[in-house]
């Protein structure tokens, strides 16, 4: 019998998204009582009245050799690991795999919070998006207080034409429908970067599922990148990213 590995969910999305509130939300409504569950949260996230929330809460930082500091919570078995929402998701995605390798830990899912506002108000903060939304299997959509019902349309139109693979659901009051929903391990995530045999089933996913949802990537040239390198993560010679997304935290401030 193969030994069950703890399970890490990362948590992708801006500052100000409502992250915390949702992970409090999760694990109140879909972590089974008998699991011993904890949080890491980046050390550069201010205090939140949603921390409050939260039991087994610690901090992670980033080395200066672009690396994870953080010990393995103790009894931990399930780990809510929130992102810097003022950093890039991709260095971050990118940090977070051999981490999560080196404490014999999987990724249970890749969970994005988008705070609509902020996407509707200012295209660049989209395209942040769309770098979460890559690696994810589900997006939350939270924040949504005074955004037109057409900006939600346009931007289902848009994931449905795009057909990615991970499902959207509605965040209402800093809580979700079907937590359990949320936090099952199917992976429908398009990105491959934490997949432990290097594959997916996502393609199967599209084909049975008309309803599934983002990137674009009409400005990249695919013969630039080898076939099995994802989009995101591919580098050119000079180390910069093939594919870039905006600075986050200028968008912020």
């Amino acid at each position: 019998m193969s030994e069950i590995k703890p399970l890490v969910y990362v948590i992708l999305g801006a500052a100000g998204s409502g992250r915390r509130e949702v992970v409090a939300d999760l694990i109140e409504g879909g972590v089974d009582a008998s699991e011993n569950v904890a949080v890491l949260l980046a050390a550069n996230e201010v205090d939140d009245p949603a921390d409050a929330q939260l039991q087994n809460c610690s901090r992670w930082h980033q080395t200066e050799d672009n690396a994870i500091a953080a010990d393995w919570p103790a009894g931990a078995t399930v780990v809510f690991f929130v992102m810097d929402g003022r950093a890039s998701p991709v260095d971050q995605v990118e940090m977070l795999k051999p981490w999560v390798t080196s404490h014999g830990a999987e990724v249970g899912r890749v969970i994005t919070v988008m705070h609509c506002g902020l996407a509707a108000s200012n295209s660049r903060v989209v395209a942040w998006y769309d770098a979460c939304v890559h690696f994810s299997d589900i997006v939350l959509l939270n924040r949504r207080e005074g955004v037109e019902n057409k900006w939600f349309s346009e931007l289902k139109a848009r994931y449905h034409k795009l057909c990615l693979p991970c499902l959207v659901e509605m965040v209402k009051k800093g809580r979700v429908h079907n937590p359990a929903l949320v936090l099952d391990s199917t992976v429908r995530r398009l990105s491959h970067w934490f997949d432990e045999d290097e594959q997916n089933d996502w393609t199967a996913l599209i084909a049975e599922d008309s309803d599934t949802v983002i990137e674009d990537d009409a400005d990249d040239d695919p013969d630039d990148m080898p076939d099995d390198e994802d989009i995101y993560l591919a580098r050119h010679p000079s180390g910069r990213r093939m594919k870039e997304v905006p600075d986050i935290a200028k968008l912020l401030d």
